[in-house]
């Protein structure tokens, strides 16, 4: 029986290492360590055409944030196990299998104080990413292996030109509920952006 604890130790708590490698044999699962993905932190996709089930993560997370996304790409591939495409992706049933699959993680204490205190904030009721949380986004931004100083949407003041990673070029607008309404100057498009977006600022005449 093939064991992957050795390799996911690189990434996540060593003490985590040897469950996850487990969910992969027992699952079969295809998993993947992959190149940072400013859209997504990983993803999961459903056995198809006889491919197997496969997750991806991104490599650069810090250790408490890929064993997070694990257990969320984990919870999608349990969920499709019981009920394939018949309930929503993120519905109580994903949100009942993240929260089982987080336990024994919680158990062995692999993950420091702040950021168990926050993800359990976090599990009353987990949305789609961790990233959509803004607590415990910032708790784990913390320990990060360089901790820098990152700007984002919401520490800019209104009408402040900044681009994305990806280069594209926005001015920040009026707040709609969660998210800033940020025009794109080169097409004078509207988007709605995440106000811990990571941005840089754009200097003006």
């Amino acid at each position: 029986m093939p064991d992957f604890s050795q390799s996911l130790s690189k990434y996540m708590p060593e003490a985590a290492a040897p469950i996850v490698s487990q969910w992969i044999v027992d699952t079969k699962c295809r998993f993947r360590v992959a190149k940072s993905r400013s859209s997504k932190l990983g993803d999961y996709r459903a056995p198809f055409q006889g491919q197997t089930h496969q997750i991806s993560v991104n490599h650069d997370l810090n250790p408490y944030a890929f064993l997070i996304t694990t257990v969320h790409e984990f919870a999608h591939l349990k969920t499709w196990t019981q009920y394939k495409d018949r309930v929503k992706p993120h519905g109580k049933e994903w949100k009942n299998n993240f929260k089982e699959l987080m336990t024994p993680f919680f158990k062995l204490q692999v993950l420091p104080h702040d950021v168990t205190m926050a993800l359990l904030q976090y599990m009353d009721n987990p949305a789609a990413s961790s990233c959509t949380d803004l607590n415990l986004y910032r708790t784990l931004k913390k320990h990060d292996v360089v901790a820098s100083e990152f700007i984002t949407v919401e520490s800019i003041p209104t009408e402040s030109v900044f681009s994305l990673k990806n280069g594209r070029v926005f001015q920040k607008k009026e707040k709609l509920r969660k998210r800033f309404k940020c025009m794109e100057l080169s097409t004078g498009k509207y988007y709605l952006i995440h106000p811990i977006a990571e941005v840089i600022p754009v200097p003006t005449p």
